[in-house]
């Protein structure tokens, strides 16, 4: 590897974090047959620094263990790691001042920290990702007022996902937590308890969120996609939208959230969102013009190379 200009460094051990700021240009490295470009993610201020004065940060739960794919977060896609692919879109995205990624496992933070991010070392008795998160809300500087959940299982996120769920929260004080959602006329994923669905009011705030075809018309059956407003003309709605797994929430409202007791719908569904909404919190949704893959299954992982092969 070749290096010109390196100014300064960032370093991350454990629940230390030592910034530097960022000033490098960097030819590649080859690994083996794999050609890494070693470039920086991104130049963020240390947002657990007292002195940070961020307004909006970017939190990548990330666990090792998985049912269905185990270690995925270290998945390699392309030569990095998939956690690395989505830091690197999230750190793209407008409105962000910063990303950590929040982790249980010591090798997803040598991980993160081979390419240069901002990692922390939390619990392992997490139940949701919501709560890891949470704990890094705890600590982080008292500025930080936005804090966004960024699944790391989607290493295709379009920056632009993320902007979308930050607006409302930078735009409209009222909102405490918002989220993506989709129209889909796809009948599997309508079908699917795997494909969640939300139901919303004429404001864009969530009704109900389900694994069931929501909604459904005693007429015709299950709703197809359309758009809201020409539905809403006509007497009511046939849109189904499936939800979008991005959040954004309100530090204060996170740290409420996080503390509340589960609810009964919550528990049926397995959906934590419906805690809020069974709380009496209101969740505003944004229609997201982008798509995405989340990466569950070996097979959605080698979609996922093979879409970024064709890339390379």
């Amino acid at each position: 590897m070749s290096a010109e200009s390196v100014e300064s460094f960032q370093v991350i051990r454990g629940r230390t974090f030592y910034h530097f700021s960022i000033g490098l240009r960097v030819n590649c490295l080859h690994a083996g047959s794999v050609l890494l470009f070693v470039v920086p993610p991104g130049s963020f201020l240390n947002p657990f620094l007292r002195t940070s004065s961020l307004r909006a940060v970017a939190v990548i739960p990330a666990r090792f263990a998985s049912s269905r794919l185990p270690g995925k977060p270290l998945a390699e896609i392309a030569g990095r790691p998939m956690i690395e692919h989505v830091y690197r879109r999230a750190s793209d995205a407008r409105g962000i001042d910063a990303v950590v990624v929040a982790t249980d496992d010591e090798r997803i933070v040598a991980a993160v920290e081979g390419f240069g991010g901002i990692v922390r070392l939390t619990r392992s008795d997490h139940r949701t990702g919501t709560d890891r998160i949470a704990e890094i809300a705890r600590d982080l500087d008292l500025s930080c007022e936005i804090l966004i959940n960024v699944q790391g299982d989607l290493p295709l996120i379009e920056p632009g996902m993320i902007s979308e769920v930050v607006d409302p929260l930078l735009t409209d004080p009222t909102v405490k937590m918002s989220t993506l959602r989709q129209a889909t006329s796809d009948a599997a994923d309508i079908a699917s308890p795997n494909v969640v669905k939300v139901v919303v009011d004429s404001q864009g705030d969530a009704l109900y969120f389900s694994r069931s075809a929501i909604p459904f018309h005693r007429d015709g059956g299950p709703a197809k996609a359309g758009h809201y407003e020409t539905d809403v003309a006509s007497g009511f709605s046939r849109t189904v939208y499936k939800h979008i797994g991005l959040y954004g929430f309100r530090r204060d409202f996170l740290l409420t959230f996080a503390a509340l007791p589960q609810t009964p719908l919550e528990q049926a569904e397995s959906l934590e969102q419906l805690r809020a909404l069974e709380h009496g919190y209101r969740i505003r949704t944004v229609t997201t013009r982008y798509e995405s893959i989340e990466v569950d299954t070996p097979e959605d992982l080698e979609r996922v190379r093979q879409l970024m092969a064709t890339r390379v």
